[in-house]
C-alpha cells in the first residue's frame, strides 16, 4: 500500500508534469512547423522553437555567444528559432546577408524587437522608415560631416589624456571595461548632446547608472509589469529623458540668442525647424537616447577589445610605437591631432579593422520580412523576425586565413570591394550601415594614440571570457594595472 502510495506520488509531482511539459513542446513545434507559408515550396529553416511563449529568449540571454554558437553548430548558417516573443530566422554567411541588406524595402525591413522599439521609442533612426528615415539621417549625417568631425578632436583628445594618466596613477588596478564606458559617456555627452563639463559632473554618476539599466533591460521580454525587465528599462530611459529634456531647453533658449552649437542634438533640433515641423520634444529626446547608446556603448565596447588585445600582442603595441615614431619625426603633433594626421596613422587603422573583424561590439541587426520569400533554398514566412549575424559572419569568411589569430597586417592590403562587401560588416550594410562610423574610427583612433604613447598595461587574469549584453564586453570586466610609459 505505501508502495503503491509512493508510486502515485511519484507519477503526480514528477512524471506528470515532465510529460506534459513534453507534450507542451512537441505541440509547439508542430504549431511553428506549421506555420509555414503554404504558397511558397520550400521548406522553414532547421532549428527549434524552444518554450511555449518564452521560445529560446532565455537561453540566449543566459549563454550568448555559446548559444548562437551551438546553433550554428547544429543547424548551419541559416535556422530558426523564437526569440523576444517572434518567430525568428537567424543568417550567417555573406551571400545570405547581402541579400538581406540589399533587399531592404523589398524583401525586409528594419525592425528590432518590441523592448527595443518601447524602450527607445518610435521616433528614433532605428524604428523610421522611407522618407521620415531619409530626413533624420541627413540631420544626423551633418554632425558627423568632415567639418564637423574636425571640430570634435580637441575635446576628444581632451576626455581621453585625462582618464589615460588617471589610470597611470593608480595604485590598484583599473576594470577597463566600466571605465571606458564611463568615458566614452562623458565623450558622447559633451560631443554628441552638448552638454557642458560641469553639467557632465555634476549627473555623471546618476546618469550613467540609469543609462547601465536601461541597457541591461533592453532585449527582455515584452511584459511591462512592475519589477519585470521592461518596467525597469523604461523607469531608467524615463530619468534619462528629464535630463535630456533640461539639456535640450537650455539649448532652445541659447539658440534664440544667437548662440551656436555644432552638435549632433543640435543638428536635430535646427533639421526639425528648416523642415517646418512641429517642434516634438517626445522625438528629440528619444533621438538623443538613441545618439547616446549607439554613440558611447559600441566604442567602449571596442576599446576595451582593443585594451585586451593589444595587452595579449605587445609585438602589435610595439609596431604602433613605432609608426607614431615615425610620424613625430615627419613632423606630426601628436599632442594637437587632426583629420589630416590620424589619417596618416594607417597601421592604426588596421589595429582597430583587425579589433572590429575579432570582436565586433553589435553581434547582429534585427529585420522583419515584408514577404515569404526563398533564401538559400528556404522559405522566410512574412511576419517573421530575420536577424543577420555580423560576429558568425566574420567567423567564417573565406578572405581571412587564420581567423583566430589577432593579425593587423592582414588589412595592410586591401582586399577588393567585392570579396569583401558583406563578409566584413562591423557597421552593419545597405541603407542601414552606422552613421557614426566615420565618428566612432575618429574616437579610437585617439583613444589608440593616447593610451600607447601614455601607457604601459598588463591583462591581470590574461585572457578573458566575452560575453555580449547587448554589446560585447569581458564578463571579468578585464582588471589591468597601467603605469606611465616614460618610466619603462
Amino acid at each position: 500500500m505505501a508502495l503503491s502510495t509512493l508510486l502515485a506520488s511519484l507519477l503526480c509531482t514528477i512524471v506528470l508534469p515532465v510529460l506534459l511539459l513534453l507534450v507542451a513542446l512537441r505541440l509547439w513545434e508542430l504549431y511553428w512547423s506549421r506555420g509555414r507559408d503554404p504558397s511558397c515550396a520550400a521548406p522553414l529553416p532547421p532549428g527549434s522553437m524552444g518554450f511555449p511563449f518564452l521560445g529560446e529568449t532565455l537561453q540566449l540571454i543566459l549563454q550568448r555567444r555559446k548559444f548562437l554558437r551551438m546553433k550554428r553548430q547544429r543547424y548551419g548558417f541559416i535556422y530558426r528559432t523564437h526569440l523576444f516573443g517572434t518567430p525568428t530566422v537567424r543568417v550567417t554567411g555573406a551571400d545570405n546577408v547581402r541579400r538581406l541588406l540589399l533587399g531592404e524595402h523589398r524583401l525586409v525591413s528594419a525592425q528590432w524587437p518590441t523592448s527595443v522599439r518601447t524602450i527607445l521609442g518610435p521616433d528614433t533612426l532605428s524604428n523610421l522608415h522611407g522618407s521620415q528615415h531619409k530626413t533624420k539621417k541627413r540631420a544626423i549625417m551633418r554632425a558627423f560631416s568632415r567639418e564637423s568631425l574636425e571640430l570634435y578632436i580637441p575635446e576628444i583628445q581632451e576626455e581621453v589624456r585625462a582618464a589615460v594618466t588617471e589610470w597611470t596613477v593608480k595604485d590598484s588596478c583599473v576594470l577597463v571595461y566600466p571605465e571606458m564606458k564611463r568615458l566614452m559617456f562623458r565623450i558622447a555627452m559633451r560631443i554628441l548632446l552638448g552638454f557642458k563639463p560641469e553639467q557632465i559632473r555634476i549627473d555623471e554618476q546618476q546618469l550613467v547608472e540609469a543609462f547601465e539599466e536601461m541597457i541591461r533591460n533592453l532585449f527582455s521580454l515584452p511584459i511591462d509589469v512592475p519589477f519585470s525587465g521592461l518596467y525597469r528599462g523604461l523607469k531608467a530611459r524615463n530619468f534619462i529623458h528629464s535630463k535630456i529634456e533640461e539639456n535640450i531647453k537650455k539649448k532652445v533658449l541659447e539658440s534664440e540668442q544667437g548662440l551656436k552649437h555644432r552638435d549632433a542634438l543640435q543638428q536635430l533640433i535646427d533639421s526639425s525647424r528648416k523642415n517646418n515641423e512641429p517642434f516634438s520634444m517626445q522625438a528629440i529626446k528619444e533621438s538623443a537616447t538613441e545618439l547616446l547608446f549607439g554613440g558611447h556603448e559600441t566604442t567602449a565596447s571596442t576599446a576595451t577589445s582593443l585594451v585586451m588585445f593589444l595587452g595579449l600582442n605587445p609585438e602589435v603595441v610595439d609596431k604602433l610605437r613605432q609608426e607614431l615614431l615615425e610620424k613625430e619625426e615627419q613632423g606630426m603633433d601628436l599632442q594637437s591631432l587632426n583629420l589630416e594626421s590620424l589619417e596618416q596613422l594607417k597601421y592604426a587603422g588596421c589595429v582597430i579593422k583587425e579589433t572590429l573583424r575579432m570582436n565586433p561590439p553589435v553581434p547582429g541587426g534585427f529585420r522583419v520580412a515584408l514577404k515569404t520569400f526563398q533564401l538559400n533554398g528556404y522559405q522566410i514566412p512574412k511576419g517573421w523576425n530575420v536577424i543577420y549575424s555580423i560576429c558568425d559572419t566574420h567567423d567564417v569568411a573565406e578572405i581571412f586565413p587564420n581567423k583566430e589569430d589577432f593579425q593587423p597586417q592582414r588589412f595592410i592590403t586591401k582586399p577588393s570591394a567585392d570579396s569583401s562587401r558583406f563578409q566584413y560588416i562591423p557597421f552593419g550594410g545597405g541603407s542601414r550601415m552606422c552613421v557614426g562610423k566615420e565618428f566612432a574610427k575618429v574616437l579610437l583612433k585617439i583613444f589608440l594614440v593616447e593610451v600607447v604613447t601614455k601607457c604601459h598595461w598588463t591583462l591581470l587574469n590574461g585572457p578573458p571570457t566575452m560575453k555580449t549584453g547587448p554589446t560585447v564586453y569581458p564578463v571579468d570586466n578585464l582588471p589591468t594595472k597601467f603605469t606611465s610609459y616614460s618610466q619603462n
